[in-house]
């Protein structure tokens, strides 16, 4: 009777961590956003103001930098697949 290997492919695991990444960025970005209503006892202040800009920009750039790290581990990955098919 045949076992599987007790290892994951190291690509393959990278990815399946990335997308889980992806998958957690939006629960991050309702903790960041509902961080100032805790403390929002006299409405908006301006350094509230700042702060939910710049989790909203920290938000975009991480889904980038996760969008484009995806891209490129795909990539590799279905090349890696062609060269294991071969001719």
């Amino acid at each position: 009777m045949g076992r599987a290997p007790l290892f994951l492919a190291r690509e393959g695991y990278r990815r399946r961590r990335l997308a889980d990444m992806a998958r957690f960025l939006p629960v991050l970005g309702a903790a960041l956003f509902l961080v100032p209503a805790l403390d929002a006892r006299d409405g908006l202040s301006a350094a509230m103001l700042i702060y939910l800009f710049g989790a909203w920009g920290g938000l975009i750039l991480a889904s980038g930098l996760l969008a484009r790290r995806l891209c490129r581990s795909a990539g590799t990955g279905q090349a890696a697949e062609a060269r294991e098919e071969g001719p």
